[in-house]
């Protein structure tokens, strides 16, 4: 075999040498360079509870809230979200390892040595309190960012267009902390006037703006929005938007899981577009001014878990219409506060999944069905075997308390307070020990009469000592109600309110 010259030898030798030392430079001046950005960014933070103590030395992918790419050392993410965070003003009340009340907030001047991390996809300062400052534009040139969490900062005026630029982001929260009505009307801190450069975020699944004022933005929001293919979640939640829900001129909402347009000024109809889009997990039109029947369609909707059009004053509709359709997976339907009618129909029981249920504040009238169906189509021996909830209050429901309701194995509070509820003597079953996890119990200002059941079911069914062991509040005032108090109210044993005024009942009974 041929040999191979000794300086060629020489000079390979020294060709390899310098391209390992360059790759060696080359990564050293990256890990420094990522150093160097972050202790800037630092610099211009205030720390009062030492958050960032991990902050020093050179090994900074085991900083607090820094995560490296593996074998690079390239900072990807950034997460120094608020951990004991403060909404709306109202503190959570805190133990931890820093004391009492302390809600480690991050304040300052966030510096734009963030674009020096050129490979940071993920960056998270929520729930700090960077007061009276702007979104800084240069994020807009922070262009491999997927997700970026700006919520409850306490930053102020518009939000930048220039965020537009990121279309790789795919998770976007600018959510502001601070709003309020004043004497002029609406007022928020952050603002956008034109949200034309969204249609830029074509990667985008999730937004929230919850709070942020879009009354500059008028109708354009739906069209605009409409343009982003993958749109998962929609979170408009007081943002001053009102006039009718416009429809797009062509529905490409194609994943749309949740939308969230709750506590606007919408005075519309309901938006029957959205009975179109069968992705539908999540709708909430609450606390708005919308009007006319609520669509039948919306008990079809295949994959329908929570409806809430609450505090609308004026939705129309028959109850036992919209209660017969087929909300196959609906767990949370709140309906209250509107202009519902009619009676509750028995298929009720047919939702297996139901665990919350408001109908209260309507015109509903006629009796509780005396039974329902869904013990054969739920596969369970009582109906609606997941309802925690149930709100009956402020309608005109008469008649006596159904057997099924003392059979809701899983209920923690029922309100049917200010209907017409009566009945025969001993009105209220003693079968209403068997409300095992009971924690709420309402049926002041009915029609009750007769006497309180002298024993009641559920020390065996609990396997309790005492019946209702988890009753905590017992309203039955203004009743009809006469006798005795029977010995059981004072087995209670976690009872904190009880209120008896305004009914014919007499006697001593011994609160334990």
């Amino acid at each position: 075999m041929e040999r191979i010259p000794i300086f060629i030898l020489v000079i390979l030798y020294f060709i390899s040498t310098e391209v390992a030392c360059n790759g060696h430079t080359h990564i050293n001046n990256n890990v420094q360079s990522e150093r160097r950005a972050l202790i800037d960014f630092k610099s211009g933070l205030t720390d009062p509870n030492n958050r960032l103590s991990s902050w020093k030395g050179n090994n900074y992918c085991y900083w607090h809230g820094i995560g490296c790419e593996n074998g690079t050392g390239f900072v990807v993410s950034i997460n120094l979200r608020n951990p004991y965070p403060i909404e709306n003003d109202i503190p959570y009340p805190l133990e931890n390892e820093y004391g009492n009340q302390s809600y480690l907030n991050l304040s300052g001047v966030i510096s734009p040595s963030l674009i020096k991390l050129k490979y940071l996809k993920y960056l998270d300062l929520s729930f700090n309190s960077f007061k009276a400052i702007p979104i800084p534009q240069f994020f807009g040139s922070m262009k491999n960012l997927i997700y970026l969490n700006l919520s409850h900062c306490g930053f102020i005026g518009e939000i930048p267009s220039n965020l537009g630029n990121l279309s790789n982001l795919q998770y976007l929260d600018f959510s502001s902390k601070y709003t309020y009505h004043n004497d002029f009307g609406y007022s928020s801190d952050l603002f956008i006037k034109n949200i034309e450069w969204m249609t830029s975020l074509v990667s985008l699944k999730h937004l929230s703006a919850n709070n942020v004022n879009l009354s500059m933005v008028g109708s354009q929001w739906i069209e605009v929005l409409n343009k982003l293919p993958m749109l998962i979640e929609l979170h408009l939640d007081n943002c001053n938007l009102f006039g009718s829900i416009p429809s797009p001129s062509f529905v490409n909402f194609t994943s749309l899981s949740v939308i969230v347009i709750s506590s606007n000024r919408f005075n519309s109809t309901f938006p029957e577009w959205l009975l179109n889009v069968s992705s539908l997990v999540s709708i909430d039109m609450s606390w708005n001014i919308l009007h006319g029947r609520i669509p039948l369609g919306l008990g079809e909707l295949p994959n329908l878990q929570y409806l809430d059009l609450s505090w609308n004053f004026h939705m129309e509709g028959n109850i036992s219409q919209l209660l017969r359709k087929s909300w196959k997976k609906i767990e949370f339907l709140n309906l209250g506060m509107n202009d519902l009618h009619g009676s509750i129909p028995s298929s009720i029981g047919n939702f297996c999944n139901l665990q919350y249920l408001d109908l209260s504040d309507n015109n509903l009238n006629g009796s509780l069905p005396d039974i329902i169906n869904g013990t054969e189509t739920c596969n369970s021996k009582s109906p609606l075997p997941n309802l925690r909830e149930l709100y009956l209050e402020n309608n005109q429901l008469m008649g006596k308390l159904p057997n099924w309701l003392s059979e809701l194995k899983h209920l923690e509070k029922l309100h049917l307070s200010d209907n017409q509820l009566q009945g025969p003597e001993s009105s209220i079953p003693s079968s209403i020990g068997n409300y095992c996890n009971l924690q709420y119990l309402d049926l002041s200002d009915n029609n009750l009469d007769g006497s309180l059941p002298n024993i009641i079911n559920g020390t065996e069914t609990c396997n309790s000592k005492s019946p209702l062991p988890n009753l905590r509040t017992l309203y039955l005032e203004h009743n009809q109600l006469m006798g005795k108090l029977p010995n059981w109210l004072g087995e209670l044993k976690l009872l904190e309110e009880l209120h008896l005024s305004h009914n014919q009942l007499q006697g001593v009974t011994l609160i334990r």
